[in-house]
C-alpha cells in the first residue's frame, strides 16, 4: 500500500459497489457525490490498485475491486449487526444491571421491587450486591446504588435522585418494657439501656412542639440494623430502627414503639448512578420503576 488507508473509505466502497453508482451511494450515505468519488480515489491510492472502472454511463468493479468487495462486505455487515444489537441500542432495556444497596433497605424493600422489575423487563438481568459500606461505583463496576444519607452527594462524578425520606423511631420489646417501664418523655430515656449503632452520637428527638438532646448509653453497639432489631426483640434494651424495618415486628407484637410521637430525623433514600452523558436504558428504567413503585407505596413515616 502506498499510504495509510482510512477504514471509513471501505464503507464508501461497499456502498458504491452495491449501488453500482456514485449517486446512489451518495444518497444512501447522505453525503455529496463528490465526497464519495474523492473517498474512492483515496482508497485506490492507498491500496495502489484500481477498484472501480468509471464510464459516463456506468460503474463496474475491477477484478481487484470484486475481490475486495467479497472480503469486506460480510465483515462490515457483521460489524453493523453487532453494533445494532448492543443492549443499550435496543428499544427495550436489556443487559446486566449491577446494583448495590445497604443490607437492611435492600432486603426489606428491594426484594419485591426487583422481582417485579425483571418481570416487566425480562431482558434485564439484575446482579444485586448488599453491602453497608459506600462502594466506588466506577472502580467496582456498578451501574447504580441505593444509599441512605442525610445529605446530598458532593461527588461530581455521580448523579443522585432522591427517592423519599426515611425516619428513625424508638422501639423495645414488650418484655424489656414490662421489666424497665415504658418512657413517657425523652427525659426518662437516660435511665434505660440502649442498643446503639456504632456511629451513634447524642441525638435530637423531635416531638410535639419541642426538640430534646438525648445521649445513648448501653452495653451493645453494632453496625447492622438487622442485628440491632434482633437484640431489641430479645429484650436487650431500647434503640432506633428505620420504620420500614420495625413495622413488621410491631404488627406481630414482637416490638413496641417507644415515644411514638417523637422521632429522630433520618434523612433520605437516594438513587445514585455515574454521571454519564447518556444514562443506559436499563439504569433509567430501574430508576423510573423505583419512583413509580414508591409513589404508589411510599416509605412508612
Amino acid at each position: 500500500m502506498e499510504g495509510t488507508m482510512d477504514l471509513n473509505q471501505l464503507a464508501l466502497f461497499v456502498a458504491v459497489a452495491e449501488g453500482a453508482s456514485f449517486s446512489t451511494a451518495a444518497k444512501k450515505l447522505g453525503m455529496p457525490k463528490s465526497s464519495v468519488s474523492r473517498g474512492i480515489s483515496s482508497l485506490e491510492s492507498a491500496l495502489g490498485v484500481q477498484l472501480i472502472h468509471r464510464t459516463t454511463r456506468r460503474v463496474a468493479l475491477s477484478t481487484a475491486g470484486q475481490a475486495l468487495y467479497e472480503r469486506v462486505s460480510p465483515m462490515l455487515a457483521s460489524l453493523r449487526k453487532s453494533v445494532g444489537e448492543l443492549p443499550e441500542l435496543e428499544d427495550e432495556p436489556s443487559g446486566e444491571l449491577r446494583l448495590t444497596a445497604v443490607v437492611d433497605w435492600g432486603t426489606t424493600v428491594l426484594a419485591e421491587i426487583i422481582t417485579r422489575f425483571v418481570a416487566r423487563y425480562p431482558a434485564v438481568k439484575v446482579d444485586l450486591h448488599l453491602d453497608n459500606r459506600v462502594v466506588d461505583l466506577v472502580a467496582e463496576g456498578f451501574d447504580a446504588a441505593l444509599r441512605l444519607s442525610s445529605n446530598t452527594l458532593k461527588d461530581s462524578s455521580l448523579r443522585a435522585r432522591r427517592l423519599g425520606p426515611f425516619s428513625l423511631r424508638l422501639y423495645g420489646s414488650p418484655a424489656y418494657l414490662a421489666r424497665r417501664g415504658t418512657p413517657r418523655h425523652p427525659r426518662e430515656l437516660t435511665s434505660h439501656t440502649w442498643v446503639s449503632f456504632r456511629s451513634a452520637k447524642p441525638f435530637s428527638l423531635v416531638g410535639p412542639g419541642e426538640t430534646m438532646r438525648v445521649p445513648q448509653s448501653g452495653s451493645i453497639r453494632c453496625d447492622d440494623m438487622f442485628f440491632m432489631r434482633e437484640t431489641l426483640r430479645l429484650g436487650a434494651g431500647i434503640g432506633f430502627l428505620p420504620s420500614m424495618l420495625a413495622e413488621p415486628e410491631v404488627a406481630e407484637g414482637r416490638l413496641v414503639p417507644v415515644l411514638p410521637k417523637w422521632s429522630m430525623p433520618g434523612g433520605s433514600v437516594w438513587f445514585v448512578s455515574t454521571a454519564e452523558r447518556h444514562m443506559p436504558r436499563k439504569v433509567a428504567a430501574f430508576r423510573d420503576f423505583l419512583l413509580e413503585t414508591l409513589k404508589q407505596r411510599p416509605f412508612p413515616p
